[in-house]
């Protein structure tokens, strides 16, 4: 993890401090683009089968947001800007680009790059990607800090913010900010749900809900033709179910797998077990609408009575990390100075101190996946021992989302990647007073000293300074508490030893572009 930390912070501060430079840097293309695979054809399938716990929520980039989604549709899709397995900014569909000042960033788009329907692609479709993307009520916080983009010519944008922005480049890189063809979205603009088009690798065929989905290669993709034909997503709710479908060849490829098989995964001379540091943070969401979580007293009380540690040694058998915040140790921002530990009698105390001594009923929404939905029920019994009543709730995911969105829960269980390596992409749509529901803010807290330092944490490029915010940013969560962090998990991904190119990459965002299967 040390190792991965130090990449991912360098490689942030060397971003933020060329965000903050007033001349021009101009980034070149990468140039190993659209390597030919050195297996013959006859030697590979024509399949790669991957698995995962939950369903698409959607197929249309600038509302499927989830990790889920992104799996499938970050593949039909590309962004103007890219990263590697290290979280370094490289080429996407912008093949240069220079910072003409703090606010103003000019990007030079790839010619002859086509979409899926055989259009290519022009300018004016990267400016109505931007603009329908902060027009989204689920996406626009990733790019909400544009202020318009400027058409120059066929293949020049110029992006304008609305002030200095640290993460302007790592934001253009994630899968929410992607580009999709204006013309098909201006006569229809539903389209993308059911049938996306994009320039990615991989154009869509199928998808049938609860599932799978199915995407076929795109021969004409400007970094090269994916060296597999086909791509399908099976959707397999239970972590132990992947295990043995992987054991058994029906997928060759699978996510999150439950870390009471991961030896058994590891010790299988016919898999991988792949493993790497995560930006992914667990949490419970109090939401404050609700009484008695409108007292932060009881906030405190429960966060003092879950007892972490047991959760990570007996139900994710060491595979993960305690938290104090919900930005993770690797990612740029991380000031962790919460003084709450598990102490029940604390927790009684308080409570005491609240006007609740004998507890309450609160209910507790989880998604379907066993791991999740049995960290839960730990934290049900936790509770329980401090005279609160817990109910789980356990929802199929879109409709987790949906409810929590709408602020029916009184404690969401929660996970949150880091996509960009920044604590803002995490810390604005999670807590900012303006954020609440679909962004992220399901705790529907409302608090204008938090919004004051994410704020002067947004539009500083100075890193120090965003570290100073940062830092009374978590002394002010701590003290009041709407988040319970829980724990920062690894990411882990289970293939066949007959697949070759597939790289796990930080924020859980695998291309597949490089991926083959021997037969």
């Amino acid at each position: 993890m040390k190792k991965l930390t130090k990449v991912l912070a360098l490689a942030l501060a060397f971003t933020l401090l060329l965000a903050g430079c007033g001349g021009s840097a101009t980034q070149s293309t990468s140039a190993n683009e659209g390597q030919t695979a050195e297996t013959q054809e006859s030697e590979l399938k024509d399949t790669v089968i991957f698995a995962q716990g939950a369903d698409v929520t959607s197929l249309d980039p600038h509302i499927g947001k989830e990790t889920p989604a992104v799996t499938v549709h970050g593949q039909i899709f590309d962004t103007l800007l890219a990263t590697d397995k290290d979280m370094n900014i490289i080429p996407g569909l912008a093949e240069s680009w220079e910072i003409l000042s703090d606010t103003s960033y000019k990007f030079n788009i790839r010619k002859g790059v086509k979409f899926h329907d055989g259009s290519e692609l022009t300018a004016e479709d990267v400016k109505f990607s931007l603009d329908r993307a902060m027009a989204s009520s689920y996406v626009s916080y990733i790019v909400n800090f544009i202020d318009n983009v400027e058409v120059v010519d066929n293949y020049t944008v110029i992006v304008n913010t609305k002030e200095p922005y640290a993460p302007t480049l790592m934001n253009l890189t994630h899968p929410s900010a992607a580009i999709v063809p204006k013309a098909i979205v201006e006569k229809d603009p539903e389209a993308l749900k059911t049938h996306p088009i994009g320039t990615g690798p991989y154009k869509f065929v199928e998808w049938k809900p609860g599932e799978y989905a199915k995407l076929e290669a795109n021969p004409d993709y400007f970094r090269g033709a994916p060296k597999t034909k086909y791509v399908i997503m099976k959707v397999i709710p239970e972590a132990a179910q992947r295990t043995i479908a992987l054991e058994t060849g029906e997928v060759d490829i699978a996510y999150d797998l439950s870390a009471n098989d991961l030896s058994k995964v590891a010790e299988n001379s016919d898999l991988k077990l792949l493993e790497g540091t995560s930006l992914s943070a667990w949490f419970l969401q109090f939401n404050t609408k609700h009484k008695p979580f409108d007292n932060k007293l009881v906030r405190q009380a429960i966060r003092y009575a879950i007892d972490s540690q047991t959760i990570v040694d007996t139900l994710l058998y060491g595979a993960g990390e305690v938290a104090g915040s919900i930005i993770p140790p690797v990612a740029f921002g991380y000031q962790e100075v919460d003084t709450i530990k598990y102490n029940k009698e604390k927790a009684k105390e308080l409570l005491a101190q609240a006007g609740y001594p004998n507890g309450f009923d609160a209910t507790l929404y989880v998604n379907d996946n066993q791991q999740r939905i049995e960290i839960c029920q730990v934290i049900q019994s936790q509770l329980k021992e401090v005279g609160i009543n817990v109910e789980v709730k356990v929802l199929e995911f879109a409709t987790f989302i949906d409810s929590t969105n709408k602020g029916e829960h009184d404690m969401g269980y929660y996970g949150w990647v880091t996509s960009t390596a920044d604590a803002d992409y995490t810390y604005y749509p999670i807590y900012h007073s303006s954020q609440h529901g679909a962004p992220g803010n399901r705790s529907f807290i409302a608090n204008a000293d938090i919004d004051k330092y994410i704020e002067e944490g947004r539009v500083t490029t100075d890193p120090a300074a965003r570290l100073q915010s940062y830092k009374a940013l978590e002394q002010i969560l701590t003290e009041e508490s709407p988040v319970a962090p829980l724990y920062y998990s690894e990411v882990n991904v289970g293939t066949s030893k007959k697949v070759q190119g597939f790289e796990v990459q930080p924020a859980g965002y695998h291309s597949y572009l490089n991926v083959t299967v021997s037969k």
